[in-house]
Order: C-alpha cells, then structure tokens, then sequence
C-alpha cells in the first residue's frame, strides 16, 4: 500500500489520527503557537504526563497520550532554533522529523500530522524546512510503515511553500 503525504491547512488539533506531532521546547511543558494549542486542546493531564518525562533534547522526541484530542497520541519533538544556519540546524531538524517517525512506528502509528516544526518563534527559514520535512518523510514513505503522513502549516503563505517544495520534490 503505497503511502499518502498530504499538505492541508487545518486545525491540527482537530485531525482525528494515530499521532500528532507538537513543535515543543526543551521543558515539554507548554508554550506558544502550536505546542500551546496542543496543551490547551488536551487539557492538564498532558502537562502532568510531559512533566514527568524530563524534558526533551534537541533533535529528540517523546509520545504521550493525546488526552482530549482526536489523536490518539502526541509526539513531542524539539526542533532547532535558526542561528543562520551553521550551527547544525539543518541536521537538527532532519533528526527530529526521523525521530517522531521512530516514536511512530515504536508505537504502531500509521497516521501522523506535523505541524512546520521550527518555523514559528524559532526562527527555522519556511522554505529550508519544508525541503527537510519533505524530504525526511519522502524517505520514510518508501518504509511503508506509515499510510498516511500529513504535513499542516500555518499559514496561506507557508502552504504554499510546502505545496511547491513536494512538486519539485515529486511528492
């Protein structure tokens, strides 16, 4: 069965999948953007079971459950913070994207949304990331593990770039 990736502009909160994945920080404990939407849509017990987990490296990811969201699960990721681009960032974020497909697979997801990881408050230039993300999870694809791998971004604009990154990608 061959995979799906798809670039939708939603709600990820609202996407009723095995996985989806937060753009977290280091502490897992809530913040801004995507990962406040994440932890305001699954309620408290998300933060009590982040809190246990000890926090979360760059380049690194972690699943909890998904509490009162549609998925079933929350891989929370740290993406690298853009420092102009040589200080490892590009490498970074490609680990961090094949470190949510690893938590993914670990646990038998076949469904995973990704919001732009990197690309709100961190900085991460929107076109240099959607080519990683991309990229990492054309790779993936060819695993077959997954059936459907859905990237969401943000805006109009940052749609669009994605949109145009997978056709010059052959997505």
């Amino acid at each position: 069965m061959a995979v799906c990736i798809e670039i939708i502009q939603a709600d990820i909160t609202t996407l009723a999948v095995d996985a989806i994945v937060n753009a977290a920080n280091n502490t897992l404990l809530g913040g801004g953007g995507v990962d406040g939407a994440i932890h305001r849509a699954a309620g408290p017990q998300l933060v009590t079971e982040c809190s246990a987990l000890g926090g979360c490296a760059t380049g690194d990811a972690k699943l909890t459950k998904g509490y009162q969201l549609p998925a079933r699960y929350v891989i929370h990721t740290v993406g690298p913070v853009w420092h102009g681009g040589g200080q490892g960032e590009p490498q970074l974020l490609q680990r961090a994207y094949l470190r949510c497909f690893e938590v993914a697979r670990e646990h038998g997801v076949k469904s995973i949304a990704f919001p732009a990881i990197s690309c709100g408050v961190y900085g991460y230039p929107l076109r240099d990331a959607a080519r990683i993300a991309l990229t990492t999870a054309k790779q993936v694809a060819a695993d077959d593990d997954f059936q459907r791998i859905i990237f969401v971004p943000f805006s109009e604009q940052a749609l669009q770039i994605y949109q145009e990154t997978a056709r010059r990608l052959n997505l």
